[in-house]
């Protein structure tokens, strides 16, 4: 099947936003597929990643729709935060059943603050029937810091080439070890500043609990992004619970980075999307 795009201005709040249609050439009735871009990106999406991924949902059946929200890319108005951009993400619903007015419900699909911004809006729309949630960013001082000591700090400590660099000069000892109990210290404290009351996480998962459709949670293993999702599920029982939900099918791609920048790693984030929305009832 073959796909068509279509640009779309369209307003918010008085300002002008821009976002592409790609649809399917013949209508196969299937839910619709909202981009929600993570920041800062504008709807192409790094490595034209955005852009791929319309057009192959688009060629299965899915017509999709993305777009820039306010102070990105082409469109007009103020930057704001990810947490701040539910009046966005309605407007572009609203233009996207607008224009394919055979799309009544759906899908939210987000990477990074993205998928961050798609668990805070979904319960407040009926039209979201599903999510597609992609390394959601969850990030304080205390998971950071975990997540560093797990995960960076351990892997350099086993690395022949962080020794290699330690004997010969190149990396301060002192630098190395400071880093490593500083890391340490922030995740056994925790809390501790106003970036680390984390609200915005707090809104997620009220977000997520209430959402009543499936999600998909596709995780990369090259990432601390998505490490940092984990021990946030890991150590919070409320997030663990969700994260196990029979309305939440969990995925991981081992090798893959943040952005899926090959294109083997694309392909198979296209086909673990298509799957999942051929579930979709």
């Amino acid at each position: 099947m073959t796909s068509v795009n279509r640009g779309v201005v369209f307003e918010c709040d008085g300002d002008r936003l821009v976002g592409v249609l790609t649809a399917p050439e013949r209508d196969a009735g299937k839910p619709g597929v909202l981009l929600v871009v993570g920041g800062p990106q504008y709807r192409v999406g790094s490595h034209r990643q955005f852009a791929l991924l319309a057009r192959n949902l688009a060629e299965q059946g899915s017509p999709v729709f993305r777009f820039d929200y306010r102070g990105m890319g082409d469109s007009d108005g103020a930057p704001r935060p990810f947490a701040e951009i539910d009046s966005d993400i309605r407007a572009a619903i609203d233009a996207f059943l607008d224009v394919h007015p055979s799309t009544t419900r759906v899908v939210l699909w987000g990477l990074c603050d993205g998928a961050s911004a798609a668990m805070i809006y979904a319960p407040t729309d009926p039209r979201v029937c599903g999510l597609v949630l992609i390394n959601p960013w969850v990030r304080d001082a205390q998971t950071q810091a975990a997540t560093q000591v797990k995960h960076y700090y351990g892997g350099r400590i086993l690395s022949g080439a962080f020794w290699r660099k330690l004997v010969s000069g190149k990396v301060s000892i002192a630098d190395a070890i400071g880093g490593l109990v500083g890391s340490s210290l922030s995740a056994l404290r925790g809390g501790g500043g106003p970036e680390q009351t984390a609200n915005f996480r707090d809104r997620m998962l009220a977000g997520w609990q209430r959402h009543s459709g499936p999600s998909l949670v596709l995780l990369s293993g090259n990432d601390l992004t998505a490490r940092e999702f984990l021990e946030l599920s890991a150590r919070d029982p409320r997030w663990r619970a969700r994260l196990a939900d029979p309305r939440t099918r969990r995925m991981e791609m081992p090798q893959a980075d943040h952005t899926f920048s090959t294109a083997q790693w694309r392909v198979e984030v296209e086909g673990s999307v298509s799957d999942w929305l051929r579930g979709l009832t």
